[in-house]
Order: structure tokens, then sequence, then C-alpha cells
């Protein structure tokens, strides 16, 4: 059962968005969770925790798509993920435990190759979501020059852009990042569920400031 913390749920009367349906996952002959079930609204954000190799990113990979499940199955807008795969990529953000950036392009370039690739168009608002992820000035500096802590930083510099992608999945966001950074990124997640917006992540890092929909999930709870 999903773990709930203090904060009370505050979207039950509204349909789910995200729901993941009696999911079981196997890698390398090891069954990493079974009989993982819940439902996500508006303004939820999920926290799911566990020790290195429970299945964390495991379960986000099921949860974007790019994996399947062993048993069980993930719902978006109530409808099989299979069905929506041409629609996935306007209503979803991933960022993985990996940037996802090419080192050839400089942060603007990486940017708007992210957005054309699922038909978005913000070259515009580019600067200004650069400078909220302390990257003013790095604009045209090619990725390999930057930092991990900086190319982490590019990759989530869309989050910051207007899009009409409501769910973010995000695995260990706060990697590399500086304490005014992760002060900076925990406020804006919380924003982007109080205006409706839904949340799944992996992190170790304990998060100081939540939405008032948070609810937090241990996969030793699910493990064989």
């Amino acid at each position: 059962m999903l773990e709930l913390h203090s904060q009370k749920k505050s979207s039950l009367g509204s349909s789910p968005i995200l729901e993941a349906v009696d999911l079981s996952c196997v890698r390398n002959n090891r069954q990493l969770f079974k009989s993982l079930s819940f439902k996500l609204r508006a303004g939820d954000m999920l926290h799911i925790r566990g020790h290195n190799g429970s299945g964390k990113s495991s379960l986000l990979r099921l949860l974007n798509g790019l994996n399947q499940p062993t048993s069980g199955h993930v719902l978006l807008l109530g409808r099989p993920l299979a069905d929506l795969r041409n629609t996935l990529a306007s209503r979803m953000i991933w960022i993985g435990h990996t940037p996802g950036i090419k080192a050839t392009l400089t942060a603007r370039e990486n940017l708007e190759w992210l957005q054309s690739l699922h038909n978005r168009s913000a070259s515009s608002e580019i600067p200004l979501a650069l400078e909220k992820v302390g990257l003013r000035d790095f604009e045209d500096t090619p990725c390999h020059a930057l930092s991990a802590g900086q190319q982490r930083r590019v990759a989530l510099a869309r989050l910051y852009l207007s899009n009409p992608a409501s769910l973010w999945v995000l695995d260990e966001p706060f990697t590399c990042l500086d304490a005014e950074a992760i002060w900076q990124l925990e406020a804006h997640l919380e924003t982007h569920c109080r205006n409706g917006g839904l949340v799944v992540l992996t992190t170790h890092h304990e998060l100081n400031t939540r939405p008032h929909a948070y609810s937090g999930l241990d996969l030793r709870q699910y493990a064989s």
C-alpha cells in the first residue's frame, strides 16, 4: 500500500492521471518488486524510495513506457500506456539519472533540440530558463565544457519552459546540485504540483519543501 506522509491528499475526487496496476518487475532473473499499485492525481507528488538496486529507476522506466512490466500494467488518463505513445511525449517530461544532453551542442542548442523532439517551440524562453537554473552567460557554451552539475542544470532547465506537459518523471534530479539549486528546484516542483501538475521522482535527498498532496513509496515493501 502507498505510504502517505503528513500531507493530506487534496485531489481524491479527481480522476487519476497515472495508475500502476499490480506491477511486477524482474531484471536479470531477480525480482525487484511485485504487486505494486497506486493512483496519482493532479497536484500529487510521489517520492519513490529504496536502496540502490531496489528498482527505483526500473519503476520510472515502466511509468514512462521505456520498459514493460513483467506483469501488471500502467494507465495514463485511464488508458493503457501503450495506446498513448503518440501523445505521451506531449504529456510527460522525463529526465533520467544521466542528463540526456548532447555534449557537442551548447546549452541553448540542447534545449532547442529537446523541445523539437516533442514538437514544442519555446526558443524565446530558453535564455530565461537557463538563467533560472544558474546558467546565465553559459547559453552558448558547449556542454562538454560544463561541469557535471551544470550539465544537470541544462537538463532541468526544461522544467522552466512553458509547455503542456503536466506529468514530470524525474530520476535523482538533485544529483550534482549545490544547496541553493536544491532549494530552488524543491520550490519549483512544489509550485508545479500546486498548479495542478504531477511529479514522480526518485531521490535519496530528503525533501524540505513538499506539496500538500505528497506521498512516499518505499520499494522495500514490495520486494519478494
